[in-house]
């Protein structure tokens, strides 16, 4: 139980397969704003795709106790968890006690974060178009300043991707469906190359070229292929 430790995503078929709750790994950025500012735990939540954004609790990467971890979700404490409640509905940091002073927590709730020692949280919401689809929370026992609450706003969005990078990176195309053929016209078309240069460039005539991009369009929700090419980077589908 707690969370998975996982050292390679090769044998999993989906993102489905994943343990949703898994142990946070260091990477250089971590270890640059643990340097910049003090913090006990930390936990990374949610993606980008549809059905795995925060507050459903499909995907968390946290260095938080096991123990905390697996009561928290197996009594399902985040759908009442006025942090989480409140930093759904906005794209600013809140704070513990500010969410608290919005919607009083539960007793439940307050004899588990003194129970694991967690701190005082702060979460950080990532939103895309106004939709909240990530967050980042920290946690000390002493509030955190303006200017390091500041710093963690500036990490947030960065550490989340620098996270969940190797998620998005195996699964996120077949979340959204998208094709090999519709990735890779992506790709070129990301590099400035027109319908005609793709197909230059591919194994694709330019009628299929066209398709594909429209089709790989609407799949990422975006207006136009100028719109989708940026998803497309902003959700590490191509480079």
């Amino acid at each position: 139980m707690g969370c998975a430790s996982i050292e390679s995503l090769c044998h999993f078929v989906d993102l489905r397969e994943v343990p949703a709750h898994r142990q946070l790994r260091n990477s250089d950025l971590l270890e640059q704003l643990r340097k910049a500012v003090d913090f006990r735990y930390i936990a990374v939540g949610g993606l980008d795709l549809e059905g795995y954004q925060i507050g459903r609790g499909r995907s968390i990467d946290t260095d938080m106790p096991p123990a905390y971890v697996d009561t928290y979700f197996g009594e399902k404490l985040g759908l009442s968890d006025p942090l989480v409640v409140q930093s759904l509905k906005r794209t600013a940091p809140l704070t513990e006690e500010e969410a608290f002073d919005i919607l009083p927590p539960s007793q439940r709730l307050q004899y588990l974060l003194r129970s694991y020692e967690i701190g005082r949280r702060i979460q950080i919401p990532l939103s895309r178009n106004g939709i909240v689809y990530g967050g980042v929370c920290f946690t000390r026992e002493r509030p955190f300043t303006a200017s390091e609450q500041e710093l963690l706003v500036f990490f947030s969005e960065p550490l989340h991707r620098a996270i969940t990078k190797p998620l998005m990176d195996r699964f996120a195309a077949g979340v959204l469906r998208l094709t090999r053929g519709e990735l890779r016209c992506l790709e070129l078309a990301g590099q400035g190359l027109t319908s005609e240069e793709i197909s230059d460039a591919s194994d694709y005539q330019t009628e299929t070229i066209n398709s594909y991009l429209k089709s790989a369009t609407k799949k990422l929700g975006a207006a136009n292929r100028a719109h989708a090419i940026a998803e497309a980077i902003r959700r590490q589908l191509i480079s």
